[in-house]
């Protein structure tokens, strides 16, 4: 299958967005080492496919607000199954059918975002001097050797961490400043990314599920860790799209989730003498805190008589009438 759609859309983003900042006077020239209408282009190309994705985004904020409030009905499923593992799931999904509820939905808005992500990955790999004089999905020659040319504080936008000395002079950039940009974008973008997920697990609390909570923690520190890797390849233009998405969805969530805010949570669970029984409660890393000490009630205490004080009941006190 083709994927030359996605890069022909990207493309046509990046291209309208470098025209109108340039049409209002983004200097396209290089300006303290970079070249802002090209910078500017990447950075609405997120804002775009963000406002684009918006509505899945809310759909995906109400699935967890679903799930959340099916745990107590889930968790009485795997009691009732346990150990029967094809019954358990064939309820589980009966339930979500019932209920409306989609566990995949949660992670839609990722999965719509990564062809954007490896069309940008692709484009900007084509970026290349040594393919001057050539077409790119629809750009124009001046176009492809502008973006080309374009840099962040002197490092090209096509450069990358992992750049070859062949590569950094054909894009004649400086291979330690290429590094050093490459890699402090790479540490934000590790440490955004991590946030993203540390933000929604805060506002949504760990799930019951032992898969979804797995799934939990490789979003929260998998993802974060493999970035340390995978960062050395992705071109520099590629990372400021990556570090401008996260920032985009710590904004986006931080307004969603007060807008759709979690279901109350059960502090306690009432016996049968009516007391409330404190429970323990989860942090962030998944261990759990110790519930705190009931508190006994306390019985008012009766103040004796005082030294010399008249009795309460003189008449008991009193001795018994003689019988004449």
């Amino acid at each position: 299958m083709s994927l030359d759609w996605i890069y022909y859309a990207i493309s046509w983003i990046l291209l309208a967005w470098h025209s109108a900042w340039d049409a209002i006077g983004v200097a396209d020239g290089p300006v303290a080492g970079t070249n802002w209408a090209w910078i500017l282009a990447i950075v609405f190309l997120v804002v775009t496919v963000r406002v684009i994705l918006f509505p899945v985004f809310v759909k995906q904020i109400k699935s967890q607000r679903a799930m959340q409030a099916l745990q107590p009905q889930v968790k009485a499923l795997q009691e009732k199954h346990k150990g029967d593992r094809e019954t358990l799931q064939k309820e589980m999904m009966e339930l979500y059918r019932k209920e409306k509820a989609n566990p995949l939905m949660g992670c839609l808005p990722m999965f719509l975002q990564i062809p954007v992500f490896l069309g940008l990955f692709h484009v900007l790999r084509r970026l290349d001097p040594a393919n001057q004089g050539k077409t790119l999905y629809g750009w124009t020659v001046e176009q492809f050797e502008s973006a080309s040319a374009a840099s962040l504080f002197t490092a090209p936008i096509a450069g990358k961490f992992g750049s070859t000395a062949e590569e950094l002079s054909r894009l004649g950039a400086n291979g330690t400043t290429v590094k050093v940009i490459a890699g402090i974008l790479v540490l934000v973008m590790m440490g955004t990314t991590y946030l993203t997920s540390r933000q929604m697990i805060l506002k949504t609390g760990w799930a019951e599920d032992p898969q979804q909570r797995m799934i939990q923690r490789l979003m929260l520190y998998g993802i974060p860790l493999s970035l340390l890797i995978s960062g050395a390849i992705f071109p520099i233009g590629v990372i400021i799209y990556w570090v401008t998405n996260n920032l985009f969805t710590l904004g986006q969530q931080q307004w969603v989730l007060r807008k759709y805010p979690p279901p109350p949570t059960v502090a306690g669970k009432t016996g049968t003498t009516g007391r409330t029984t404190a429970q323990p409660t989860k942090t962030l890393l998944g261990r759990t805190k110790p519930a705190p000490a009931p508190v006994k009630p306390t019985t008012p205490k009766v103040a004796g008589p005082k030294p010399g004080a008249k009795p309460v009941n003189p008449k008991k006190n009193r001795p018994a009438k003689r019988q004449g």
